[in-house]
């Protein structure tokens, strides 16, 4: 819509930024009835869609149906030795996500979303300004411009020899060895798929352990499995910078212990930063603390009156689906409907590695640190009948329960998994977490058997004293 001063409007809320946090609180709030305009300077989807989650996950299935094909034989499929054609992967790849964008613009447009293409920043006047001048004005203002990949010093990305997430994805072929900067979730999705498609791997990890954050129990599987698949894990080292071949053909990445590790290609992947350069004008009460991030409360609100951040601009977990949660928190709050704030400590997680990794709640770890007194149960998918069916046999699910009178198991803290379609088997365990279930209560409801998500049932069982395979 265009007012008779030839400016858009007038609006409800206009959001800057088309992400998954952005598109989710325009759709939350047209659903409401509200007039709703979006600003953003590429296509809607965000970098979850164009460069991140869908595009990940569309190789990581490449890298899933590679494996099946490689090990057929066991399941007495006669198949040559596979090769891997990584430009129609690539081609593959970009449909998905094409037909995704084309059905999330359709979306927005159906609900009457209007999508005005620019970069918008918060003025002092608090109204959003358009690159080409154009203001727009709304009762409320969201804020959601995403996140780019960190980089480190040393390390300029070219796009050749030094590469970011976004590089790897638009790859056409992948190169003989890599080395990844980094081995939390995004590092290790690519150590990953990579392994698996043939590269050689090798990852840098300045903590003591991949997956920072995750259980302690889980971290080992993962690990040995990569190992297992070739892939060389170095945790506790520095990176001091990387010296290219003087044919041009690789580099030698410089280690603080004075090593080298020669490879072809070198892949950045320390974490993502808000995106929030130039976003909010000076004299604007919303503030951006020193790391980048907009200072919000439990209700999305920034210090400007009518103003909200949602998503990666904030100093939360990094997940499409947080940024929906908190989009709707939003949405609620300029509603007057006083909505329930996220609870961060209770999210899901996912990550898609070979074994996949899922968890909600409190590691093990983290609860005796609470100084909790807590109870913990396992079942490794080795004795489960559907794994084995599958041949995916690597793997557990554990449970970790508050400790309650008598010594029994009480409340649910926290559910870990590693193995087979864990992102897929999650669902159960997030809601028993954050319903404050307790095990007989959860484990009086039937599991289908032969199932993966029996492995849950059977922990919990466990954690009742009344396990049926688990003691």
């Amino acid at each position: 819509m265009v007012t008779t001063s030839g400016e858009p409007g007038p609006f409800d809320l206009v959001v800057v930024g088309g992400g998954p946090a952005g598109y989710g609180a325009a759709l939350y709030a047209a659903s409401a009835g509200l007039a709703v305009a979006v600003v953003e300077k590429d296509k809607v989807g965000g970098t979850c869609l164009h460069r991140g989650c869908v595009p990940a996950k569309e190789f990581l299935e490449t890298a899933n149906v590679f494996r099946t094909v490689e090990t057929a034989k066991e399941f007495g499929v006669t198949s040559g030795q596979p090769s891997i054609d990584f430009a129609t992967t690539q081609a593959r790849k970009q449909k998905v996500v094409d037909q995704l964008y084309r059905g999330l613009a359709g979306l927005m447009r159906s609900r009457g979303i209007e999508t005005i293409a620019g970069t918008g920043r918060l003025g002092s006047d608090a109204t959003v300004h358009l690159d080409d001048g154009t203001k727009l004005s709304g009762r409320g203002i969201f804020l959601a411009t995403g996140s780019v990949p960190r980089t480190i010093a040393g390390f300029d990305i070219d796009g050749r020899l030094v590469m970011t997430s976004n590089e790897v994805l638009d790859l056409e072929r992948l190169p003989a060895s890599v080395a990844i900067i980094g081995g939390g979730a995004i590092g290790c999705e690519l150590a990953s798929m990579m392994a698996d498609l043939g590269t050689q791997v090798t990852i840098l990890e300045a903590m003591p352990t991949l997956l920072t954050g995750c259980d302690s129990d889980i971290i080992a599987i993962v690990t040995r499995m990569f190992k297992k698949k070739g892939i060389v894990v170095r945790t506790g080292v520095s990176v001091l910078g990387h010296e290219p071949n003087a044919e041009d053909s690789g580099t030698l990445v410089r280690l603080g212990t004075g090593e080298d590790v020669a490879v072809d290609a070198v892949v950045v992947s320390v974490g993502r930063a808000p995106a929030t350069a130039g976003l909010v004008d000076e004299g604007s009460a919303v503030v951006v603390n020193g790391k980048g991030f907009v200072e919000v409360d439990g209700f999305m609100r920034t210090g400007a009156d009518h103003v909200y951040a949602v998503g990666d601009i904030v100093d939360t977990p990094q997940l499409a689906h947080v940024g929906f949660a908190e989009a709707k928190v939003a949405v609620r709050d300029f509603l007057g409907e006083n909505p329930v704030p996220v609870d961060y400590g209770r999210v899901p997680w996912c990550i898609y590695t070979h074994p996949e990794v899922a968890f909600a709640g409190m590691t093990e770890e983290a609860a005796r640190a609470a100084g909790l007194d807590v109870v913990v149960k396992r079942d490794p998918f080795g004795g489960n009948s559907r794994a084995r069916i599958l041949g995916e046999t690597d793997g557990m699910v554990k449970v970790v329960a508050e400790r309650g009178t008598g010594g029994r198991a009480g409340r649910l803290l926290g559910v870990h998994m590693v193995g087979p379609l864990v992102t897929e088997q999650l669902g159960q365990g997030y809601l028993s977490v954050n319903w404050d279930a307790t095990p007989e209560e959860v484990g009086d409801l039937i599991q289908p058997h032969p199932t993966l998500s029996e492995a849950f049932g059977e922990a919990v069982m466990a954690l009742s004293g009344r396990g049926l395979h688990v003691a």
